[in-house]
């Protein structure tokens, strides 16, 4: 009987069983390992046999060789840039790990194989994908040569059980000023929007305050690839889907904020605003759905109302027309910032007032340094009587 921890097996003799497996139906077993050692005049000892065989396994089944990292405590994030090490982010930057892929060939194969277990394809023609695994880890892989130095690999790590406002606060992401004045945006039933750039924590900070939503509130929360996580009772998630291999089948955004509107929501979340479906949002938010949210890539609260102009523009909507929905729809802009050190803490607040030419403008009510330092702005009175 094989038995006890393996060690690793050379990547050429791997490669070798692998190759004498393919050409052979039949399932991944150590005794097919042994008989294509055997084959291959190789040494056929217990430690050998389960270590190829173990190497083959991972290569086939979850995450690879990078399941384990994806299972470590704290981890958010697996990078692969081509052969070499891999990468974790604990919350604190990317930091290489003792994974270490060694060649194009293997990154291509993990890749391909991650994204078909996901229900996408990924190949020359296809070059590039972004699925939802089926642990609910989300993957983005493109192929080289359009990535260099080889095929590149994202793993989003959801974080299991979500954070609450609270453990927020004691993570600092939160000083005690944004969490009182945050909490009042949920209880008032404000519309906001959470923004920020790419992995400043915005799904987080969304999701916990989904959380503190009152139990017998009901959620619908649409989203291209599920992200969202919140512990609330009475969630209900529409997610997009991609065209199949023929290109039909497609289910988009805006196609899904359209029927959320007819599942009787309380609140209307749109996990990522980020197209056409902001339209759909903005209606939303103007026909008695109060409390609705999202997020949206911004590098300052000041810059939303020209994204979501964009956005509208884009979808056919008229400048003055988005002005005057966003206007009416949206309350307060809740921004995140990340600094080097991979801290992430709630900056920015802001509230939304119009122009004398009818123009959104978000104005500044609160500015929070690293360290939880409050300054007020022009929109101080403004969020207080909002929050109340």
């Amino acid at each position: 009987m094989i038995g006890g921890p393996a060690a690793s097996a050379p990547t050429a003799l791997v490669e070798e069983v692998r190759r004498r497996l393919a050409d052979d139906a039949g399932g991944l077993t150590p005794h097919r390992v042994a008989e294509a050692l055997r084959a291959a005049g190789r040494p056929v000892g217990d430690a050998t046999v389960l270590a190829v065989y173990e190497s083959l396994r991972r290569d086939v089944l979850g995450a690879g060789p990078l399941e384990d990292l994806v299972r470590r405590p704290g981890v958010t994030d697996v990078l692969v840039n081509g052969p070499g090490p891999v990468y974790v982010d604990r919350g604190t930057g990317p930091e290489p790990t003792d994974v270490h892929l060694p060649d194009e060939a293997g990154v291509r194969r993990l890749a391909q194989r991650l994204v078909s277990s996901g229900g996408r394809r990924l190949d020359d023609a296809a070059p590039y994908a972004d699925v939802r695994l089926p642990d609910g880890t989300r993957c983005h892989a493109v192929l080289a040569p359009l990535a260099r130095p080889g095929t590149a690999i994202s793993l989003r790590v959801p974080r299991r059980g979500g954070f609450t406002l609270d453990e927020l606060l004691t993570a600092g992401t939160l000083c005690p000023e944004t969490r009182r004045w945050l909490a009042g945006v949920v209880e008032r039933r404000l519309a906001f929007l959470v923004t920020g750039g790419t992995g400043s924590g915005k799904t987080t900070l969304l999701a916990a305050l989904l959380g503190a939503v009152p139990p017998e509130e009901r959620l619908v929360v649409v989203e291209d690839a599920t992200e969202l996580r919140p512990d609330h009772p009475h969630v209900v998630g529409l997610e997009a889907r991609p065209a199949n291999l023929e290109g039909a089948g497609a289910v988009v955004l805006r196609d899904l904020v359209r029927q959320a509107l007819r599942m009787r929501p309380d609140r209307l979340v749109v996990g990522e605003v980020r197209d056409a479906a902001v339209v759909e949002l903005l209606a939303a938010m103007n026909t008695g759905h109060d409390g609705g949210c999202g997020t949206l890539h911004a590098n300052a609260p000041a810059d939303v109302p020209a994204r979501i102009e964009a956005l509208a523009l884009a979808a056919g909507l008229a400048r003055e027309a988005a002005h005057s929905q966003l206007g009416a729809a949206l309350d307060v802009v809740v921004h995140l910032s990340r600094d080097r050190a991979g801290r992430r803490w709630v900056s920015q607040l802001g509230t939304v007032t119009r122009d004398a030419a009818g123009l959104v403008r978000v104005v500044p009510a609160a500015h929070v340094d690293a360290t939880g330092g409050v300054t007020f702005g022009p929109g101080a009175d403004a969020l207080a009587e909002l929050v109340g």
